[in-house]
């Protein structure tokens, strides 16, 4: 099965390009293409300001984001008189103190991860504040966790365009509003053991479709701490699928060609054991669910990582799917200046549901 994306210069928009996909050949897979298809059917709004990543020439700059972050909060702040977000975000402020060792400062960008988890709550267990939140909050609390993913990926990927190009880490999160979501089955599950972190330039992944942290990035980025309750109250296994996916544009990262990942993933096991975690335990969704691969020398004439990025890097703007006969456009760009009104316009319903609920 084939999935065809035709992408197109987000300020140039008869200036496109289109590339493939070809989904994997097992049950996970097939239920993905299942529920694309469904979206693209239901007409399920793009999510286009949280799509390309750590592209490091984009226009959503550093400089735009915090921007946009700052006009998020002040709307929190308005709303609840009983939640305040004190922090100032600036490219000084989210960069780290040692930007050529680590580039961003994650004292600050886990304070504004924290802020979305207790505003927002989880899927299952919403909190009090986002109930209470009228639409324009909500989508405000949703833009915490977005742009905090977003910020974090652009500063790695600029700061290691200027110390190791070979490392950027360029990827794509398609995502739509209101995406119906599936509870994954244990054999779905058994990607987890079957590919664990290992990803690949084209390689095609299942979305995470819901918010917390997964044990690895608690490892990576909190030091390998001991799992303490408080910890463990942020930390989500996977529940669901549905018909979003990631695609990873950088290059290469497999159990088998580097040896650094290896010793990393060694060090993650033993960490896991030490806290009484199994590291065969499909359960803790340990890795990245593959789906599918582009045909990157079919869609783009080489496999050269260079030449695809530059390919991409002026064409970052999903206009069309198409999957087994069924296509939807979207002719609508995050610039636009309606495009927040018709994101929270499109996530009303959502927001009624969850509140009611």
């Amino acid at each position: 099965m084939k999935v065809k994306l035709v992408l197109r210069d987000p300020l140039r928009h008869k200036d496109q390009i289109d590339y493939d996909i070809t989904a994997d050949d097992h049950e996970l897979a097939q239920d993905w293409i299942r529920a694309l298809k469904g979206l693209l059917q239901s007409g399920n709004l793009l999510e286009k300001n949280f799509c390309f990543m750590g592209f490091p020439h984009t226009a959503r700059n550093l400089e735009y984001l915090c921007q946009e972050l700052e006009a998020h909060i002040s709307v929190i702040n308005q709303f609840f008189p009983d939640y305040q977000i004190t922090e100032t975000y600036t490219p000084d402020t989210v960069r780290g103190y040692d930007y050529a060792e680590n580039g961003i400062n994650h004292e600050t960008m886990n304070a504004l991860h924290n802020h979305f988890e207790r505003l927002q709550g989880t899927v299952w267990n919403l909190s009090d504040y986002y109930r209470r939140a009228d639409y324009e909050t909500k989508y405000a609390i949703r833009q915490l966790n977005n742009i905090c993913h977003e910020m974090e990926t652009l500063i790695l990927s600029q700061r290691k365009l200027e110390l190791m190009p070979y490392w950027v880490r360029p990827s794509q999160i398609t995502t739509f509003i209101n995406a119906e979501r599936y509870d994954l089955k244990d054999t779905h599950r058994q990607g987890f053991l079957t590919n664990g972190y290992d990803r690949v330039q084209g390689g095609v992944y299942m979305h995470w479709t819901q918010i917390g942290k997964t044990l690895f990035e608690v490892f990576r980025d909190e030091d390998a701490p001991v799992l303490t309750d408080t910890i463990c109250e942020a930390i989500t296994e996977l529940r669901y699928y549905s018909g979003e996916f990631d695609i990873e544009w950088g290059n290469d990262v497999t159990f088998e060609s580097h040896r650094w990942h290896n010793e990393e993933q060694q060090r993650f096991r033993g960490w896991l054991e030490e806290n009484g975690r199994d590291p065969a335990d499909s359960r803790l969704s340990l890795g990245y669910l593959p789906i599918g691969q582009v045909d990157l020398r079919a869609s783009f004439g080489t496999t050269d990582y260079k030449t695809i990025w530059e390919i991409l890097g002026s064409h970052l703007d999903i206009y069309r799917i198409e999957v087994d006969g069924v296509t939807n456009t979207f002719d609508y760009c995050w610039s636009d200046a309606d495009y927040k009104q018709l994101q929270i316009d499109r996530m009303k319903p959502g927001y009624d549901y969850s509140s009611r609920r």
